[in-house]
């Protein structure tokens, strides 16, 4: 099989499973007055080579500028401690991180924001990577 050939394969593949998994999302069975959606969690590391290079107002001025005007109607963030192997060393890797969780407001672009945030971050504090999770929940507030 040609690599180009199996290049479109894996698109095709993960574009079926990206519109499963948004089919999903629609079929939580919310009790309570609850209604179906989906939440994001973001999770942004902190440190830029081995010591924290994001201090706290680097990062509730990154919330405000680049995740808020996405997102106007709300988000909780939380301090966490990651941790993941490093393939180059196969050692373990630990900084301190943020994760920002937020209700989505079910509109068309709202993965195409989440990406945005993700790329800004990881440009303007030259991070390898943010983790973004999207699952369905059920609400109410």
């Amino acid at each position: 099989m040609s690599v180009r050939l199996a290049a479109a394969l894996t698109l095709v593949l993960a574009l079926v499973l990206a519109l499963a998994g948004g089919a999903d999302a629609q079929l939580v069975d919310c009790l309570g007055g609850q209604r179906p959606t989906q939440v994001a969690e973001l999770m942004f590391g902190r440190n830029i080579g081995s010591r924290i290079g994001v201090s706290e107002g680097d990062f509730g001025r990154f919330v405000d500028r680049e995740i808020m005007s996405r997102f106007p109607n709300g988000l909780t963030v939380f301090n966490t401690a990651g941790q993941w192997r490093d393939e180059a060393s196969n050692k373990i890797a630990r900084e301190p991180s943020k994760v920002v969780q937020i209700v989505l407001p079910g509109q068309v672009d709202d993965i195409a924001r989440l990406n945005e945030i993700v790329e800004a971050y990881k440009r303007r504090f030259k991070q390898q990577s943010v983790v973004m999770i999207v699952r369905p929940a059920c609400v109410s507030f």
